[in-house]
């Protein structure tokens, strides 16, 4: 064999190598995309769950915008119950959810879109931040959110035990400190505005690096609020290597990442690296999924389908049953 023949062979090889590389890489994106995940039912048949959180011993509550009320779910088990009632403590459509066990509490955003068609039992005609009991269920205060026209959205809690919401129809982010019983403005910036049709801010939780950090819906913006003594510092718009489209919750999952829940689709992975980030799809099969909550290296995602809730033309039409949760492993994910 002359030497242009050997060179003729070893590119053969290479790309024999090459393309079976290529076969593999495809045949594991294929399955990634179709592999079957876990999931439990949501009660009610028009619940919409919103959001998602979870306690240290694996239990996790729903937000429904449709039916109202709260769910708690036992994974464990399988089963899922209405842990707080629709209507409770004059709450309507539930968005946020947060479980603050530090302070026994499990906090919640409402809101009144009797006129979209959700539940009309409770007697709120605004927007409130909601205080359950953590254990039973039970009402422990209502804090409305300043101006007629807020909309409460998505929940942070920081060491000391102020809350921060995210208000999408305003360009804000909202505290309660401990103690207080009116809202003050923590941060207010016209970048988390609101586009003329869709929503502005919208998921909210601390970094490892102490600073809070945002979503705006429909602009796809994810923001860092540098946090300094309590008070709010320096907004930056952080640019990644991916156009977010819709970004939904945000929760802490390591130093300086995040998972994320993209409308269109996605459960993201996202790692801050100065004023950038970098985005890894962990699964895109989702049907408007909505938000994320994290027990131990399992993340449980809500699919929310809420177009059916807020798009006109498919109020007539009746959305896939029963609504779910769904298990996502990531123990092949680096959580640092």
């Amino acid at each position: 064999m002359g030497e242009t023949d050997e060179v003729t062979v070893s590119r053969l090889v290479r790309c024999s190598t090459q393309l079976a590389i290529l076969a593999l890489v495809l045949s594991l994106t294929v399955q990634a995309a179709t592999q079957k995940v876990e999931s439990i039912p949501v009660p009610g048949t028009k619940a919409f769950p919103e959001s998602i959180t979870s306690t240290s011993d694996g239990a996790l509550f729903v937000g429904r915008v449709g039916d109202g009320g709260i769910v708690r779910v036992k994974p464990r088990a399988g089963e899922s119950t209405v842990f707080v009632q629709p209507g409770a403590s004059g709450s309507r459509s539930i968005l946020g959810v947060f479980a603050d066990e530090a302070s026994n509490t499990l906090w919640a955003c409402s809101n009144d879109l009797s006129a979209l068609g959700a539940p009309a039992k409770g007697s709120d005609t605004g927007s409130a931040l909601k205080a359950f009991d953590l254990r039973t269920g039970n009402g422990k205060r209502s804090v409305s959110l300043p101006g007629t026209h807020a909309f409460c959205n998505d929940i942070a809690v920081d060491a000391k035990g102020s809350i921060y919401v995210t208000d999408s129809a305003n360009p804000t982010i909202l505290k309660l400190s401990p103690g207080a019983t009116t809202f003050e403005v923590f941060a207010q910036d016209s970048a988390f505005s609101a586009p003329q049709s869709g929503a502005g801010l919208d998921g909210i939780a601390f970094g490892s690096d102490g600073n809070l950090y945002v979503t705006t819906y429909a602009a796809g913006g994810l923001f860092r609020v540098e946090v300094k003594a309590g008070s709010a510092g320096r907004i930056t718009a952080l640019s990644g290597d991916h156009q977010l489209r819709f970004p939904d919750a945000l929760r802490k999952l390591g130093d300086n990442s995040f998972l994320l829940v993209e409308g269109a689709g996605t459960l993201d992975r996202v790692v801050i690296k100065d004023n950038g980030f970098a985005v890894t799809p962990i699964y895109g099969n989702f049907s408007t999924p909505t938000s994320v909550a994290l027990i131990g290296t399992t993340a449980w995602v809500t699919e929310g389908n809420t177009t059916y809730f807020f798009d006109i033309s498919k109020k007539n039409v009746t959305p896939p049953l029963p609504f779910r949760i769904y298990a996502v492993s990531l123990r092949k994910e680096n959580t640092k």
